[in-house]
């Protein structure tokens, strides 16, 4: 385990917001499961800390960053194929809102970091589009690959992109994995052209949903390592030289079957039961909307053009 610091002020003056759920503090064996986009391992989670200094929320301590990595790069995730449809609906909405802040898409380049298997890459693909997938997993790299998608197996640092090469970068569900946001952050705007558009989703750790369930928010798990709030991402991402220009809730779209297999992360049988009875009544493969609020997107443009 080693100690770290806040990652947006650079204090090292923090408060235990929520302790930790882990069995071992040191030498704890690594988990698959606990990587897993489809993860249910809700409430298993390090110690997690608030700086008392710009109030970014984190994991601290946490494992070595080589061991992280080694993670992600191993992980394989069937299930999430088995929730494609609802990812390409989620995504082929979320997309318009981008869109329409670039302006003329056909043929600009967009990179998708941690792009897992590729889903959004194929949606930009879809809409003209020249669109390319940044990832760690190798088996959602192959994933992504066997659909004929441009997918990098690796991290945006070791990729060593040309500067000012893409007129989009999106993150979906990943920033809050990162160990080193600032620095991710500040190689988009590298990458990004003059007047290009960052396009972040991720989880909002001070929305009411997330205050109301306190210790049993299900984004309190093991793979998460910063927890942000709008204003939180939005002095990052300003600090890294981009301009904020807004951000609004997003929420997205799941089978029913999946979401009710979810309450399996607090009970088990109850889990179990409620997607066996989605089943049973044929309405398990429901497209349905959701949005608990606290999952926002925020946009920032590198200045320039």
């Amino acid at each position: 385990m080693e100690h770290v610091s806040c990652n947006l002020c650079g204090a090292d003056d923090a408060e235990v917001r929520f302790p930790s759920t882990m069995l071992e503090e040191n030498g704890h064996p690594a988990d698959p499961e606990h990587f897993r986009c489809t993860t249910l391992s809700y409430g298993q989670h390090y110690r997690i800390v608030r700086c008392r200094g710009c109030g970014l929320v984190y994991t601290d301590p946490r494992r070595p960053p080589a061991a992280i990595m080694q993670d992600y790069e191993q992980v394989v995730d069937a299930q999430y194929l088995a929730e494609r449809e609802g990812r390409l609906a989620t995504f082929r909405r979320n997309i318009v809102p981008l869109e329409e802040r670039v302006g003329s898409h056909n043929g600009h380049r967009l990179l998708d970091v941690g792009a897992h298997v590729g889903v959004f890459v194929e949606v930009a693909g879809e809409r003209g589009w020249d669109g390319w997938g940044l990832e760690p997993s190798r088996w959602a790299v192959e994933q992504g690959r066997a659909r004929g998608l441009k997918m990098i197996q690796g991290t945006l640092r070791d990729a060593e992109l040309d500067s000012d090469s893409f007129d989009a970068v999106t993150m979906w569900d990943v920033v809050e994995h990162l160990l080193d946001p600032m620095t991710e952050i500040r190689e988009v705007a590298r990458v990004l052209k003059p007047g290009g558009v960052f396009c972040v989703h991720t989880i909002n750790v001070e929305s009411p949903f997330a205050r109301l369930m306190g210790k049993r928010w299900p984004w309190l798990v093991e793979m998460h390592q910063v927890f942000f709030s709008p204003r939180t991402l939005a002095s990052m991402a300003e600090k890294a030289g981009l301009g904020v220009e807004s951000w609004h809730v997003q929420g997205r779209y799941l089978h029913l079957g999946y979401l009710l297999s979810r309450l399996s992360g607090w009970n088990v049988r109850l889990g179990r039961r409620a997607e066996g009875l989605a089943r049973a009544l044929h309405i398990d493969q429901w497209l349905i909307p959701v949005n608990f609020g606290d999952l926002f997107t925020l946009y920032a443009r590198k200045p320039g053009k």
